[in-house]
């Protein structure tokens, strides 16, 4: 968990692929974002809970965003937006692929203002064609960033040995996450631990030149 000025952030781990998911909520308001529903809603309902923990107030899900639309990454969707009355969110390239309606398509720069914290969209092109990082820019922190499958320790997402498709995701990764945000960023990634954008910093040629 992290405990930040005005937010806090939780995640848990779900399924077989070790998904992460990850819960922003509002100190003061209550206001919630979840960012992939991916599998076990009873685990995200858990998650949920948790949150609620964090504000004084009564706590509610505002939106739940998906930051691709592949199958992993969806699949505690359609149960959570029924449990919860919470809107949807995911990149507009990608919402035709996602079973649930998408009530709000997101563009590269599109900024959300929930109660009390907003957060940033940021479209990363070649995991799928509406892959998207959220940005939340704590007043007394670092950045956070929460990457989907676009950003890992080590390296981009899978982009199926397509060239094109590499040289499309590398390029958004350097030009609107390393060449945007500080070296002490947060990356929050959609599976595995977190990294910082520092760490990954002296692999970019690497990664550039492998291709992968």
């Amino acid at each position: 968990m992290y405990d930040l000025t005005d937010v806090t952030i939780r995640s848990c781990s779900v399924s077989e692929m070790d998904n992460n998911v990850y819960l922003i909520t509002a100190k003061t308001t209550g206001a919630q974002v979840l960012i992939d529903a991916a599998d076990d809603a009873r685990a995200i309902e858990r998650l949920l809970a948790d949150g609620a923990q964090d504000t004084g107030v009564p706590a509610k899900l505002a939106l739940v965003i998906t930051t691709h639309s592949h199958w992993d990454h969806v699949r505690a969707l359609a149960e959570v937006v029924r449990a919860t009355g919470a809107r949807t969110a995911a990149g507009a390239d990608d919402v035709d692929d996602i079973a649930v309606p998408t009530d709000v398509p997101l563009a590269h720069g599109d900024v959300g203002t929930f109660d009390g914290f907003t957060l940033e969209a940021i479209s990363l092109r070649g995991h799928t064609p509406g892959s998207i990082a959220l940005a939340y820019r704590d007043p007394s922190g670092p950045v956070h960033l929460f990457t989907g499958d676009s950003l890992f320790p080590g390296g981009v997402g899978n982009t199926g040995g397509d060239a094109q498709r590499f040289e499309s995701l590398y390029s958004d990764v350097v030009e609107r996450i390393f060449n945007t945000f500080d070296d002490d960023t947060i990356v929050h990634p959609g599976h595995g631990k977190p990294t910082t954008l520092g760490a990954e910093r002296p692999s970019l040629a690497q990664w550039r030149s492998r291709g992968w």
